[in-house]
C-alpha cells in the first residue's frame, strides 16, 4: 500500500470524529462493485485488477483521477438496490473510521444514469428518476443510522458542465430538507466559470432564497477567482480544498476573518496533482499555523486506497498536527456542518463530552 495510507494498527485520534466533504460514489467498496456487476450479468475484471483499475497510486491528474469512474459507475448507476446498498455501506464504513457525523456528496443526475458513460440523464436513458436516487440514498443513510449510530446527510452535487441540472438539484434539496439532505454543491471543471453559465448562478439564488446551504468545490486547481466567485457570486458558506485561495493573500485573509470553513483532503490532493507531492509543503500547513477554521476530509477513498485515518497519519506524520489540533478541526467541523441547530449543539456535546472538554472554554 502506498506510503500515505498506511493504516495498520491504531488510529492517529481514536476519538468521535465528523467528515464534511466525501462524495458517495467515490467511497464505494470493490467487493460491492465486483457483487452488483456479477447479479447485473456484467463482466469485470477479478477483484485485484479491478481495485488497480479504479485506484491511482501515484500523483496523477484530475482527469485521470476522473477517468476512474468509468470503470465502475455504469454497475452502480440506474440500479435501485445498488443504489441504497452503497449508502448503507457508507455509514457502516464511516462508523468503523469512528465518524459520528459525516455529510456525503454525490449528484444524482450520474446515479440515475444507467448508461456506461457519464452522459446526460434523461428518461430514455436513465432506469430511474434523479429524484429516485435521492430517496434510496436517504433511505440507506437511515437504515445505516440506526444499525451503527452514525448519522449521514446527503450534499447534492451540481455539475460545472451541466448547468440545466442545477434547477432540478436545488429543487431535490428543497423537496428533502427535512428527510436527510442538508445543502447543495458545485462540482467539476473550475475553468467553467458561473458568469458563463447563468443555470448554476440562478439555481444558487434560489438555494440562498429558500435557505438551502450551501459548498462550492473551488481552488482546488483552480485560481483564487474560482474561490472568490464560489463566495460573492454563489455565497457558498464552505469551500470545497481551497488551497489556491492561498495564492491572493487578501482574499486569504478576508476568509480568515470571516471564518470561511475550508473542506481539507490532503490525501486526494497529493494524487490528484492538486498540490505538490511534498506533504511537508502542503497549503494545509498555512491554514493550521493560522488557525484557520478547516476540515480533514477523505474526497473519494475508493479511488485514492484511502481511509479517514490516512489523511489524518499524513497530517500528524508531515504536518506535525497534535491531538489539540485534531480536536480543534473537529470541533471546527461540527460547528461548520449543516446540521439544524438543535441537531448540531447535540453533535458537538458529544464531541465535547468525548473529549473530556465540557468545562474547557478556549475551543
Amino acid at each position: 500500500m502506498a506510503e500515505h495510507c498506511e493504516n495498520n494498527g491504531k488510529p492517529v485520534f481514536d476519538k468521535p470524529k465528523v467528515e464534511l466533504h466525501v462524495h458517495l460514489d467515490g467511497a464505494i467498496r470493490i467487493e460491492t462493485i465486483l457483487d452488483v456487476a456479477k447479479r447485473r450479468g456484467i463482466t469485470l475484471p477479478v477483484c485485484d485488477e479491478m481495485r488497480n483499475l479504479c485506484t491511482v497510486a501515484e500523483p496523477s491528474s484530475l482527469t485521470e483521477f476522473l477517468g476512474k469512474f468509468n470503470h465502475y459507475m455504469h454497475v452502480i448507476a440506474g440500479d435501485r438496490k445498488a443504489i441504497k446498498r452503497i449508502a448503507y455501506e457508507f455509514v457502516e464504513t464511516k462508523a468503523k473510521e469512528g465518524v459520528i457525523y459525516v455529510e456525503a456528496r454525490y449528484s444524482p443526475h450520474f446515479l440515475a444514469n444507467s448508461g456506461v458513460d457519464p452522459i446526460p440523464w434523461n428518461q430514455e436513458q436513465g432506469d430511474i428518476t434523479p429524484d429516485e436516487v435521492v430517496h434510496l440514498v436517504n433511505q440507506g443513510f437511515s437504515e445505516g443510522e440506526k444499525a451503527f449510530k452514525t448519522k449521514a446527510r446527503s450534499i447534492l452535487c451540481c455539475m460545472r458542465h451541466e448547468p440545466r441540472w442545477s434547477m432540478d438539484v436545488v429543487e431535490l434539496c428543497k423537496k428533502y430538507r427535512k428527510d436527510g439532505v442538508v445543502a447543495i454543491d458545485l462540482a467539476g471543471d473550475e475553468s467553467m466559470k458561473c458568469e458563463s453559465y447563468p443555470g448554476h448562478k440562478k439555481a444558487f439564488e434560489e438555494a440562498v432564497k429558500s435557505y438551502v446551504h450551501r459548498t462550492v468545490h473551488a481552488g482546488e486547481v483552480g485560481a483564487p477567482s474560482v474561490v472568490k466567485e464560489a463566495v460573492d457570486v454563489l455565497k457558498a458558506e464552505r469551500i470545497g480544498h481551497g488551497y489556491n485561495t492561498l495564492k491572493d493573500e487578501a482574499l486569504y485573509r478576508k476568509l480568515l476573518q470571516d471564518n470561511m470553513h475550508f473542506e481539507m483532503c490532503p490525501v486526494s490532493s497529493k494524487l490528484t496533482g492538486a498540490c505538490g507531492p511534498d506533504f511537508t509543503k502542503h497549503p494545509l500547513i498555512r491554514f493550521k499555523q493560522d488557525k484557520a477554521n478547516y476540515s480533514l476530509n477523505t474526497d473519494d477513498p475508493l479511488i485514492f486506497n484511502s481511509t479517514l485515518n490516512s489523511d489524518y497519519q499524513v497530517a500528524q506524520k508531515y504536518m506535525d498536527f497534535t491531538e489539540e489540533e485534531f480536536k480543534r478541526v473537529n470541533i471546527n467541523a461540527a460547528k461548520s456542518s449543516f446540521l439544524p441547530a438543535k441537531e448540531k449543539e447535540e453533535l458537538l456535546y458529544q464531541l465535547y463530552e468525548a473529549y473530556g472538554m465540557l468545562n474547557d472554554t478556549s475551543f
